[in-house]
């Protein structure tokens, strides 16, 4: 059962296909997109392109936790999603996901009809949402993350960036399934970006294998993100192309959820990724062998033209 991740509104089989899920920021201040969908609808027009676009969820969240941001109380971030989401609830027709790590806000969304929790904190700031989660059935991403909410960008320093993620992460599993979560009903994010530096955001790509071993599916948040500035000194609107040559990048390496800015080339992306990286049918290898050795015997007569040493 290690590629299917069970939620509310059923279940990904991520052996078919992988997942995008598309964010819906209604905040004043994300990185990236802050302030764009202040209204409902606003927010509903945004979600209805991204299904367009192909998003297989939404991930609607309330509080910003760029670097530098200023976390905010969960009335507050209540207030923030309420009246969008519930005319998401009513209106979108793929599932919808909050991402918070208050367990109120997580409550009461899920009583709105929301079908995935998102904890960037992977339960470290609410234990309870993990309660709230298992109640409704909602699937759960638990994503690695140190500290409390003001300090998740926070340097860390580490001896081993993936086999430390994937230490606390297996921590963070059993934690929720103490608390009632299903096993199926959990996905893996190794949280790029948050408490890490670009190079450990890369190593802790790299070692998406090793999170394979705790047998859950692997959901990663690329786009836009910090470490592809810093390897291709782009801001944040200048970032689609890295972000996407990351996101083929953790396909190959085992990721199959995918949350981004930017469904559309995110879904052309992963269906080329999937194409190039399925199992070659059979008889393939043997006819690319043989094209290959055809491609490396020179054409006939050319044995006598040489290149000079």
């Amino acid at each position: 059962m290690t590629h299917v991740f069970a939620h509310r509104s059923g279940e990904w089989d991520l052996r078919v296909e992988p997942r995008v899920v598309g964010i819906l920021n209604l905040t004043p201040d994300s990185f990236y997109d802050g302030g764009r969908y202040g209204t409902p609808e606003t927010a509903l027009a945004y979600a209805e392109r991204m299904v367009e676009a192909g998003a297989d969820a939404i991930d609607i969240g309330g509080q910003s936790t760029r670097p530098g941001g200023t976390p905010v109380p969960p009335e507050e971030e209540w207030r923030r999603i309420e009246a969008s989401l519930s005319l998401l609830a009513a209106r979108v027709v793929i599932p919808l996901s909050i991402d918070t790590y208050h367990a109120e806000v997580a409550r009461r969304a899920l009583d709105a009809g929301v079908s995935i929790v998102n904890d960037v904190s992977g339960l470290e700031v609410d234990p309870s949402i993990a309660d709230a989660a298992a109640r409704a059935g909602a699937g759960l991403v638990v994503m690695h993350s140190l500290g409390a909410p003001a300090d998740l960008h926070a340097p860390r320093e580490y001896e081993d960036v993936a086999r430390e993620i994937r230490d606390s992460l297996a921590e963070r599993m059993s934690l929720a399934q103490s608390r009632g979560v299903s096993r199926e009903r959990i996905a893996l994010d190794p949280g790029i970006g948050f408490s890490k530096r670009a190079d450990q955001s890369i190593e802790a790509l790299r070692g998406i294998g090793r999170l394979l071993e705790l047998e859950r599916p692997i959901y990663v948040g690329l786009s836009r993100k910090s470490f592809l500035g810093a390897l291709t000194g782009a801001p944040p609107q200048g970032r689609l192309a890295a972000g996407l040559g990351a996101a083929a990048a953790a396909y190959a390496l085992g990721a199959r959820v995918f949350r981004t800015h930017d469904v559309r080339e995110t879904v052309e992306c992963v269906r080329v990724a999937r194409a190039l990286f399925a199992p070659a049918p059979a008889g393939a290898a043997a006819v690319g062998s043989a094209a290959a050795s055809v491609a490396s015997e020179p054409p006939a007569g050319s044995a006598s033209v040489g290149v000079a040493p």
